[in-house]
């Protein structure tokens, strides 16, 4: 399934942790708890939270954009425990979920009293919450911060777009028995292809996109490069340039993103 792994709507049949799986993730500054629970189980949730606070991530692990959050989290060295939601089931469409999301979909995450949805905004959240644990994300100073919230649109509209775009040609679509477009794949991997050489570009002036530090513009694209290489059969447009595939093999050896990998299973 795409929706699940690009925007968070369809789940994947890869998702298959339905019971509880606690992960210790230890870093070099602290140990991560990750706790990943089926919705519903209120009992086990209060006492958790009693024991401690933790951010909840709402939201299949195998959905691309639950990942991002995960990623966040995990660089940030922040306790989080995900509630499976069955995106087969439309567990995102039922009342007790639209009360948390209005527009049915994942990730919503609840730190405390405080709940927030759309990947993007949760993952500013965090960085700039808990910016005392784990590397700074969002930049120091004024120009810098401009370049990631620069970089992340250009993911949001830029990149991701053609990335779902060609992973519901090519992975949905089948999968509902019906015939995807691949002219437009084509289409949307030219596009990617232009994405690439300017990412090509940058990446010769600097380590990352928004400079010489790691940042949210890098850890965004993660999940959907993931799909590319994995499943789209387009990891072409990474390994064929040079300072993108540098930067692809040094973010996704991040120990956060090996974590997440290790979750979906």
């Amino acid at each position: 399934m795409v929706r699940s792994e690009i925007e968070g709507d369809v789940d994947d049949e890869t998702v298959g942790v339905r019971a509880k799986l606690m992960f210790e993730l230890h870093t070099a500054a602290n140990m991560i708890n990750v706790v990943i629970l089926e919705e519903g189980n209120e009992d086990e949730l209060a006492a958790m939270e009693k024991a401690k606070m933790v951010v909840n991530v709402y939201g299949p692990v195998a959905a691309v954009c639950p990942q991002r959050v995960m990623a966040c989290l995990l660089e940030k060295g922040v306790d989080f425990k995900v509630i499976h939601v069955d995106l087969d089931a439309f567990e995102q469409k039922q009342p007790e979920f639209l009360a948390r999301q209005p527009f049915g979909q994942v990730p919503v995450i609840e730190d405390g009293d405080f709940r927030l949805f759309e990947s993007r905004a949760i993952i500013r959240y965090i960085a700039s919450k808990y910016a005392d644990g784990g590397p700074n994300l969002l930049g120091n100073t004024h120009e810098e911060r401009a370049l990631v919230d620069q970089w992340l649109e250009v993911e949001a509209h830029n990149f991701n777009d053609m990335v779902f775009t060609s992973a519901l040609q090519l992975l949905i679509l089948p999968r509902l028995g019906k015939h995807g477009d691949l002219t437009l794949v084509h289409s949307c991997e030219q596009k990617l292809e232009t994405v690439f050489d300017v990412y090509e570009e940058r990446l010769s002036k600097s380590n990352y996109l928004a400079g010489d530090s790691f940042t949210l513009a890098d850890l965004s694209h993660l999940p959907a490069i993931q799909v590319m290489v994995d499943r789209l059969g387009m990891g072409h447009l990474v390994k064929g340039r040079k300072n993108v595939h540098a930067w692809w093999e040094d973010i996704s050896s991040r120990p956060s993103w090996k974590t997440v990998i290790k979750l979906i299973g």
